[in-house]
């Protein structure tokens, strides 16, 4: 009798996942609960272990597919001595045709009950406007008639017009020369990248995204940071670097400015009473960007504590899903690479993400003497349809003002 290995539940708001690499090949032995293969999703990788003991007789979902919660992977065969059987192509086949059926009389029955009836005057006018077509749209009127509330409702959940797409198709790349062609190498994005491409550019679209800058002359921080760095290490088992300084001067500033620590829904504005921290991680796979939760509540200790974790299991391909949901703000640290000055991206639907950059000595003016200092580059960008001007110039006021005088941090001030 043979064990299935199906698609195990991978998440809030994840449906469908890539099959990375198979750990054994058709006839290992395998123990239960041994990771067999990886599982590559939007937002984290995943290994599936074994249901049980056996040898595996089937791959039925080969590397690079697209499958879906529940989907077949494979068999595994009873006993480690049971023969091995072929791919089976129509037992591959029957997975998506099962679904297919049902999804697509679906999605062509949508079109047919949008266009039963053209769409109101007012919401044609609109919809010509934002360059949608009335078929993206469930229309509330009688027979289904597209009515302006309808489009505008829509246009506030940040439906895109259809013509978006179609420029990376029309928009193809220039054939290369023989001789060049050689010498090149073409390799598919992965599922991560490919979301990491969809979601910085959905932000650009959506929101009305805007970049303000500072400067902070990090004196005072790292004279701070030297003298207790060790004692710190020894009492803790974690080094003192700058992210638990900016994070803790984060979580004050955004309790001053909640609307950079809220969120657009629609027509409503969402203010989180809390800061989960998004801390933006670069692994060979992309950027992930992993969440120190109530960071508020949290000491620096605490934060450096979690911050190294998270760091560790990016880098080795192990964050949990709960690791990188529920972010209400990021923090993007470009200065690790040298960058000196960028304007960060949303990570949408947050309203708001702050740069920080290479620390480097500058001369500036200070009580009328020009000194050098260790200066560093801010950069926060916001979405300027729920954070004013006003308020994100005083948030990174009240950021620069923290790590200048980072006693504020430990007197809550």
């Amino acid at each position: 009798m043979a064990t299935e290995i199906r698609v195990p539940t991978l998440g809030e708001s994840v449906s469908e996942a890539t099959v990375g690499t198979w750990f054994k090949k058709v006839g290992d032995a395998i123990k239960a609960d041994e990771p067999i293969l990886e599982l590559e999703t939007d937002k984290v990788t995943i290994e599936v272990p074994a249901p049980t003991a056996g040898t595996l007789s089937e791959i039925v979902a080969q590397a690079g597919e697209t499958v879906g919660l529940g989907a077949l992977l494979g068999q595994i065969a009873e006993g480690a001595g049971a023969a091995a059987a072929a791919p089976a192509p129509a037992e591959k086949k029957s997975e998506p045709a099962a679904a297919a059926p049902a999804a697509q009389p679906a999605a062509a029955a949508a079109p047919q009950a949008a266009s039963s009836m053209p769409p109101a005057p007012a919401a044609a006018k609109l919809l010509a406007e934002n360059n949608l077509s009335a078929d993206q749209i469930d229309g509330s009127g009688k027979r289904g008639q597209v009515l302006k509330g309808d489009v505008l409702a829509a246009v506030a959940k940040g439906i895109s017009a259809p013509a978006a797409a179609e420029p990376a198709k029309v928009q193809a790349r220039a054939p290369a020369t023989a001789e060049d062609a050689v010498r090149e190498e073409r390799v598919k994005m992965t599922r991560l990248r490919q979301t990491i491409a969809r979601r910085l550019k959905d932000a650009q679209n959506t929101a009305a995204m805007l970049t303000t800058y500072n400067e902070v002359d990090m004196s005072a921080v790292m004279s701070l940071r030297n003298k207790y760095k060790d004692i710190f290490e020894k009492k803790h088992g974690v080094k003192l670097g700058f992210m638990g300084f900016f994070t803790k001067a984060v979580t004050h500033a955004l309790k001053e400015l909640p609307a950079v620590n809220a969120e657009i829904d629609g027509t409503d504005i969402i203010y989180k009473n809390y800061c989960h921290i998004g801390v933006a991680v670069g692994t060979e796979k992309g950027l992930v960007v992993p969440i120190v939760r109530d960071a508020d509540q949290m000491s620096i200790a605490e934060i450096e504590k979690e911050i190294g974790r998270l760091g560790k299991a990016a880098r080795d391909g192990a964050l949990s899903m709960a690791d990188m949901q529920g972010g209400t703000f990021t923090i993007s640290n470009g200065g690790v690479y040298g960058s000196l000055m960028s304007s960060p991206i949303l990570n949408a639907p947050q309203s708001g993400i702050l740069g920080m950059h290479k620390i480097q000595d500058r001369p500036v003016a200070i009580g009328g003497q020009v000194v050098i200092r260790p200066m560093m580059y801010l950069a926060l960008s916001y979405d300027h349809r729920i954070v004013d001007g006003k308020e994100a110039v005083t948030f990174l006021v009240r950021v620069k003002e923290s790590l200048e005088d980072p006693e504020r941090l430990v007197l809550d001030l």
